[in-house]
């Protein structure tokens, strides 16, 4: 059938073609004003009131009734009548002249009654929770994410992490479409609120259909929902500014959310100290790769040793940023999509910041001090093409994958009064495919196939000069350069068969598969003197390690799918064989283990809305290349490591027991977490500390590390005050051991963590919101070390003001307070505010924003581990002001 009679097929319905019909009688329908009466019965009768045709009227008014043929027309009479109008007939008068009817009120009509319910609601549909974005959405949000952080259930932390009722999300959907993977902050931070319908959380989500009901899954996802207007228009908000002192801003994106096509594009840029490496962020990336096996290299080369204050990065960051995001995905045809996503993000940061550190030894304190001025300039390109087929009984993706990243630090800093500079490249390179099929045999039988390569290499060169620590690099006499070059090319490949077998209760799954790892630690550390000659730092100062990892496993799954009880207990077993070797040092070593890494996960359902969940994992693995090479490497300026030690071995035993609770009735979640976690290791690590310098290797002596944890959460709506009140508490104890300067030493540290917030609204005009965080950090050791006790106050709040419906007023402020034994108290008090005015007809909205208005420009900060403790200081960028206009599409 082609498109002009799909075109015209209701209209030829409307219009009551049918064989039965002979021709049609039309009219209209009003009140005593005139107005269209809709939705009015039309009914054509016999002389006996019988009914021989009837229509209702549309919402104009008109009605179009087919009249049955072989009717004897002078028996005929046309009735219109609607609840709360009187009943009003005409004598059937033939097919041409339209039918006027003028319908009065009735006597007893009933007076209009309007029933408005502003509650918020939640609705429930088996696994999936949703949320009304309207309900909660206020005239200070712009963009979807600033939604989903008020929504009851769920928490957001400052890298945009989602989580529901305690548990991290796996993937967030784009109207059922997986367009970003976990990249979701490209989504949180793009959308605007105001197109999105819903936001759906998906419990147990199973993304691939022909395992629906058969694999258990423990997932959680959210589903954005998208307005009918919006599937059917371009969507963007195109944003400018300019500011003080030299401020730029701009977002220029193009969005789409149609059924056949999604697409978010945009072009950021900015030095408004807005991180745009935040939208980029994989957040489940870690667990990706675990499930892989594949234990990428790390960078092993840094600038210093200092790390970010515990402060939100526009607090903190000097920056010129630009980023082009384009991610693209089209149905080529149901259930098969194809999925472009590319970025491209060129940057260039600076950091300020002085450091004192000071190492608490039974006998001594080691302190040091350092301060640094950095310039950090990555540029990044990635890009990802995927293809995916999932239908009930025939599943595909293979997703092609390239990232780059140039990046080129700088550092000028003085360590203990002696100025240094250095310079640290790395051009990390990482290349994968990954091909996964699944198809339905005979007697409903699942056949996957599977297999995943990857190439990667991170070349690292750090040069430092002129001069530093000659007592130690040469001999006490001056030279030009220290250069440390460092690459650990690796190639890993994994590969599985697959084979399924549901039954009527459980589904049996079997797999037998490889993985390959091959890597070269090549390293390097020599001395450029003054006349330009190089020489080794030392005969033990290069690598050459050779690391190859074979592993064939086999594995067997049982899933218990139910209603009530979900179960899943996986029983793999694999057989790796690791070889390495280095020529400069005269070794070549070869192990060889059987492991068995059990995990058992079981839900039970208690209620309709109450689930308890026992997690049962027992891992055993092996170290990587970085814990075998010999020779040393300057990892940072003051830290020289080598290992003398055979391969780590450890054992990883996880519990973790999980209550749940919602009621969305009445708006309202619980969670309770409790987990242990035990890890024995064959090494240890041993430092040698001075004011200077750092020697750290691996010994090979047996050591365990132990961790606690238990938290909860909690989150309600109270409907009589407008408020979502949320609360949460976390309690961790890690026990540890470290070698100092050839002593033992165990450490127990202790963090309690509490949390509190509310956000209410007052009124359509006038809503606001606090928070405050509280946190005490307690480290304690058996050896003649004193306790350090760390105590730090968090505080949020912000008000929210709009008198018209086109203006709006926002003022926020952070107050942060630390307590230190024996030391001054550290206090800060941040403040920001903006105003934004809508200018409706033309769809655009100026915004004046001020950000740290009591221009603070330093701030100081504690950090506690185990026996360090440090007093860090930072620059900050000072009071700033940006004047951003918005037009909308």
């Amino acid at each position: 059938m082609n498109g002009f009679a799909i075109l015209f097929l209701p209209v030829i319905f409307l219009f009551g073609w049918n064989a039965g019909f002979a021709q049609n009688i039309h009219g209209t329908v009003t009140d005593s004003t005139g107005k269209a009466v809709a939705y009015a019965n039309i009914s054509l009768k016999n002389s006996s009131n019988l009914i021989i045709a009837y229509q209702g009227s549309n919402e104009k008014g008109q009605f179009l009734l087919p009249v049955p043929e072989g009717v004897d027309p002078k028996s005929l009479f046309v009735e219109a009548s609607c609840i709360g109008f009187k009943t009003q007939t005409k004598p059937f008068i033939g097919f041409g002249p339209a039918y006027q009817f003028k319908l009065s009120v009735a006597n007893n009509q009933l007076k209009t009654v309007t029933v408005r319910d502003n509650r918020p609601g939640l609705k429930t549909s088996g696994d999936t929770l949703s949320y009304k974005v309207s309900d909660f959405s206020s005239p200070q949000d712009r963009v979807i994410g600033d939604v989903i952080r008020k929504l009851p259930g769920i928490d957001v932390d400052d890298n945009g992490k989602i989580k529901y009722n305690g548990k991290a999300i796996s993937n967030l959907y784009i109207g059922g479409d997986n367009l970003l993977d976990d990249k979701y902050n490209i989504a949180t931070r793009s959308i605007p609120h105001g197109v999105v319908d819903q936001v759906q959380v998906m419990e147990n989500h199973q993304p691939i259909k022909m395992l629906k009901n058969k694999v258990v899954s423990d997932d959680v996802a959210l589903n954005l929902t998208f307005k009918k207007d919006t599937k059917l228009r371009l969507v963007g908000q195109e944003t400018l500014g300019l500011g003080l002192p030299d401020k730029y801003y701009a977002d220029l994106n193009a969005m789409a959310f149609k059924d056949q096509y999604k697409a978010i594009n945009y072009l950021k840029a900015n030095n408004y100290s807005l991180d745009l490496q935040q939208d980029l962020v994989s957040h489940n990336l870690s667990d990706y790769l675990k499930r892989l096996d594949n234990n990428k290299p790390d960078a092993i080369l840094t600038l210093g040793t200092v790390g970010d204050p515990d402060l939100p990065r526009n607090r903190y960051l000097f920056n010129q940023s630009a980023l082009l995001n384009l991610n693209n995905l089209v149905h080529l045809k149901q259930d098969v999509q194809l999925k472009v996503n590319l970025y491209e993000l060129h940057d260039a940061q600076r950091q300020y910041y002085q450091k004192r550190t000071e190492v608490y030894l039974p006998q001594d304190t080691v302190r040091y001090s350092e301060s640094q001025q950095n310039k950090l300039r990555p540029d990044l390109l990635h890009s990802q093409f995927t293809l995916n087929v999932n239908k009930e009984k025939y599943y595909l993706n293979n997703a092609l994958v390239l990232d780059y990243n140039h990046q080129s630090s700088y550092s000028n800093f003085v360590a203990n009064t002696s100025p240094v500079n250095q310079v640290l490249k790395n051009n990390p390179l990482d290349f994968s495919n990954e091909f996964n099929l699944m198809q339905i045999l005979k007697f409903n039988h699942i056949l996957e196939i599977y297999s995943y390569i990857n190439r990667f290499a991170e070349p690292e060169t750090r040069t430092i000069e002129p001069n530093f620590n000659n007592a130690v690099f040469n001999e006490g006499k001056l030279y030009s350069q220290l250069v440390q070059t460092v690459n650990v090319p690796s190639w890993f490949t994994n590969n599985y068969l697959s084979y399924k077998v549901p039954g009527e209760k459980i589904t049996q799954g079997y797999k037998a598969g490889f993985t390959l790892q091959s890597q070269q630690l090549q390293s390097a550390l020599n001395v450029v003197q003054n006349n330009q000659t190089v020489r080794a730092f030392a005969d033990s100062s290069a690598n050459q390690t050779h690391w190859l990892r074979k592993r064939i496993y086999a594995e067997a799954s049982y899933d218990l799918p139910g209603d009530k009880l979900k179960a899943s207990v996986n029983l793999p077993v694999s057989l790796q064989q690791i070889d390495y070797s280095d020529s400069l040092y005269h070794f070549n070593q070869s192990l060889t283990r059987l492991f068995f890494n059990p995990k058992i996960s079981v839900t039970y359902k208690i209620a309709t809305e109450k689930t308890i969940n026992l997690n049962c994992n027992l891992r055993n693995e092996f170290g990587n290349i970085q814990d075998v090479y010999r020779g040393y490497i300057l990892t940072n300026y003051r830290s020289l490591q080598a290992n003398n030690a055979n391969l780590t071995e450890r054992q990883n035993s996880t519990f973790i027991l999980n209550y749940s609770q919602r009621k969305a009735i009445v708006i309202f979640f619980f969670s309770v977490n409790a987990s242990y976690n035990h890890i024995t290791s064959n090494n240890i690590a041993s430092s040698l500390i001075n004011k200077n310098f750092q020697q750290l290797v691996l010994l090979p002596y047996k050591n365990s590390i132990d961790s606690w944890t238990l938290n909860a959460n909690t989150s309600k709506y109270i409907f009589v005050l407008h408020t979502t009140i949320s609360g949460g508490f976390l309690l961790q104890s890690n026990r540890s051991n470290q070698i100092q300067n050839n002593i033992l030493l165990p450490y127990n540290t202790v963090l309690n963590n509490f949390t509190a917030s509310t956000e209410t609204k007052f009124s359509n005009q006038l809503n606001a919101s606090y928070k405050v965080n509280y946190s005490r950090t307690k480290s304690s050791s058996s050896a003649a070390i004193p306790n350090t006790i760390v105590r730090q106050a968090l505080q949020e709040a912000a008000v929210n003001y709009s008198p018209k419906n086109n203006l709006l007023f926002n003022f926020s402020g952070n107050y942060y307070l630390t307590i230190q034994n024996q030391n001054n108290h550290l206090k800060y008090f941040f403040a920001d505010a903006f105003a934004r005015y809508k200018f409706n007809k033309i769809r655009t909205d100026l915004e004046l924003n001020f950000n740290n208005i009591f221009n603070i420009k330093q701030y100081s900060a504690v950090y506690l581990s185990a026996n360090n403790y440090s007093f860090s200081s930072y620059q900050l960028p000072g009071r700033m002001m940006l004047l951003k206009a918005t037009f909308t599409l």
